[in-house]
């Protein structure tokens, strides 16, 4: 059975906004940790952290045990207290990620053409299900119909495949390259991947609540950095770098980056000197 437009659309479902634990521990591990601070973190500097962005001590404990469980990160004895470390799949994870974050050009395509997957796996692995799903999503991938799934320009699947790879049976994802034909334009296609408007949406809210002179009032620079990331991180998952040509006038990708590049920057030494107190 084909899925219509509406069931197949990439839609932003939640604002990008709403910092999930996992979301802002992902970010600060990123930011502080990977390939910059080689010692386990003790739990009281990431529970310092995140209360200060608002999660509970109990959340941020149930998230950190499920990034253990899913390798993302071991325990250490600390004394009497517990510490955290990445494991190489963790850093490996926030490398590829950071080369999105930091890149130069975030929204823009990966190249010419089209990318285009279908993968089946059976319901007995339907967590690998989920994770490979999460990853698509997170290099530009939305549903054209019933099991293909598309993305702009030439995406580098082996980022995408290696995050959980070598839990994926043989042969069980198919990926391949397209060119757009005469007579069968892609901005139609475009419509039923991805909900356009819901993606600008993302923008301006991101736009307006980092514009704000008092984004940052009461936190600490370590903990708005974080926080900040965290946005970004969002946004980049809901934005699927598609061609400019079918995003319509005033698309406001290029003042997204020109924002988060400021106040990224901005927050930089207070945030490495906050964090470098906490840890000390």
């Amino acid at each position: 059975m084909t899925a219509g437009p509406a069931a197949a659309r990439a839609v932003v479902e939640t604002s990008v906004l709403t910092r999930k634990p996992r979301q802002l521990l992902l970010a600060f591990f990123g930011e502080y940790v990977c390939d910059r601070y080689f010692e386990p973190l003790r739990a009281s500097v990431l529970l310092s952290v995140l209360e200060g962005a608002g999660v509970a001590a109990p959340a941020v404990r149930t998230n950190l045990d499920r990034m253990v469980a899913s390798g993302m990160l071991v325990r250490r004895r600390l004394g009497r207290e517990i510490g955290f470390q990445l494991t190489s799949h963790g850093s490996e994870v926030l490398r590829e990620a950071s080369g999105r974050v930091n890149g130069p050009a975030p929204f823009e395509p990966q190249g010419e053409g089209w990318t285009l997957v279908t993968f089946s796996l059976p319901e007995n692995l339907r967590d690998l299900r989920h994770r490979l799903r999460a990853a698509l999503t997170w290099s530009g991938f939305g549903v054209l119909r019933d099991g293909l799934w598309i993305a702009p320009g030439r995406v580098d699947l082996a980022a995408a495949r290696d995050a959980i790879v070598p839990d994926l049976p043989p042969a069980s994802v198919i990926a391949f390259s397209a060119t757009e034909l005469d007579g069968f334009p892609m901005a139609d296609a475009v419509r039923v991947a991805w909900d356009v408007e819901s993606i600008r949406e993302a923008h301006h809210e991101f736009i307006a609540h980092w514009e704000a002179e008092d984004a940052a009032a009461g936190l600490s620079p370590v903990t708005a950095r974080t926080l900040l990331v965290a946005d970004w991180l969002a946004l980049l998952r809901a934005d699927p770098r598609l061609p400019r040509q079918y995003m319509g006038e005033d698309w406001p990708a290029d003042r997204s980056f020109e924002l988060f590049t400021r106040r990224h920057r901005e927050f930089a030494f207070p945030a490495v000197r906050d964090f470098a107190a906490l840890v000390g």
